[in-house]
């Protein structure tokens, strides 16, 4: 791939799903902490899908009104960076419902934002090596962030896993907000 935006589009948003995944599969054995019941698990993650497609729906409305695309890719690291760092803290299921949700309003202010700027940026002829490029850095960025996540969270505990999903995101808002905004 030679496009220049693209690839810092890929870049920062690869270390954004590298944070993203080091909590992945181990969120049930953290639900499972706060409280052994199972059906905790599916009730914390639909709060989680329920927040997500009703702030997409709203953020679809005015969202193409919005100039700078990357203005809300750059809110939706920074929610979700907050929403991250707060799980340190969390103590009870309301908390996390509520951070899910929290998380819900990240996602959909992020991914379409995400999809609206990886889509200007598509020349004619290539898509398909373009999207497989994304799906190779993000399928990777997954798996390799599935493990390290799971290192981290046996070795030094949740909190610790939480700053660095939290710092990554971070990294990933400062990326994209240092670059040129002709860039992107």
């Amino acid at each position: 791939m030679n496009n220049k935006s693209l690839k810092i589009l890929f870049l920062y948003n690869g270390i954004f799903v590298f944070a993203g995944s080091l909590f992945g599969p181990l969120y049930a054995v953290y639900v499972g902490l706060l409280d052994s019941n199972i059906l905790l698990v599916s009730i914390t993650w639909s709060a989680f899908l329920i927040a997500t497609v009703t702030f997409t729906f709203a953020i679809s409305r005015f969202g193409d009104r919005v100039k700078e695309k990357e203005h809300l890719l750059m809110a939706g690291f920074l929610v979700r960076a907050l929403a991250w760092f707060l799980f340190i803290f969390t103590g009870d299921i309301a908390t996390l419902i509520l951070l899910q949700i929290l998380l819900g309003l990240g996602e959909a202010l992020g991914t379409p934002a995400f999809d609206a700027i990886m889509a200007e940026h598509l020349g004619r002829g290539g898509h398909i090596r373009i999207y497989a490029d994304w799906k190779l850095i993000l399928n990777s960025m997954t798996g390799v962030g599935t493990l390290i996540g799971g290192v981290i969270a046996a070795n030094y505990g949740f909190t610790w896993l939480f700053v660095a999903m939290s710092i990554l995101a971070m990294a990933a808002f400062v990326g994209i907000a240092l670059q040129p905004r002709k860039l992107l």
